[in-house]
């Protein structure tokens, strides 16, 4: 059974609805990328007999379910009451935080093999980790100011609704 199958209202083709459907779908590819880098976590350190060592691969857990699920979930909510879409911002926000968590998963995840492995991990890997970081906080300007945005535009439409029912 598809998504489609199984969600009949991931079926809007208007433009919300693709970005809905995105919100959504990004979300779920978070959850197994969260699960599926436990499960590698905890059979690469088992494999390797390496216990009780602080790694960045048991982080990456972590970020995928947190970052990826948790708050594209709530992003998803916050599009359906205020239409976060409606400001340009919103997809400058979606693609830069998808890219920024991606890069700094795989980044956390391949110094956290090394670790385990150990081999040392060069600069470049903490460098790109951190540049992950840093595209991702930016992103959440973005959304921060498309939701500011977003309930401006609410506040006047409401202001407007109340005094077209006064009147």
């Amino acid at each position: 059974m598809s998504v489609k199958m199984a969600l009949p209202g991931l079926r809007d083709t208007s433009m919300k609805g693709i970005l809905v459907r995105r919100l959504f779908l990004a979300a779920f590819t978070y959850t197994i990328a969260g699960l599926g880098s436990g499960l590698y976590y905890r059979e690469l350190t088992k494999l390797n007999d390496f216990e009780g060592q602080p790694t960045m691969l048991s982080g990456v857990h972590t970020h995928f379910l947190a970052l990826g699920t948790l708050v594209l979930l709530i992003v998803l909510v916050l599009e359906k009451l205020f239409r976060l879409s409606d400001s340009k911002l919103f997809g400058w926000f979606f693609w830069l935080y998808n890219v920024a968590l991606v890069v700094t998963a795989l980044m956390m995840g391949w110094h956290g093999t090394l670790t385990v492995l150990g081999q040392e991990s060069g600069p470049a890997i903490a460098g790109t980790a951190g540049l992950g970081h840093m595209t991702m906080s930016a992103a959440f300007v973005l959304l921060f100011l498309a939701l500011g945005k977003a309930l401006k535009r609410d506040s006047v439409d409401s202001d407007v609704e109340r005094v077209a029912v006064a009147a």
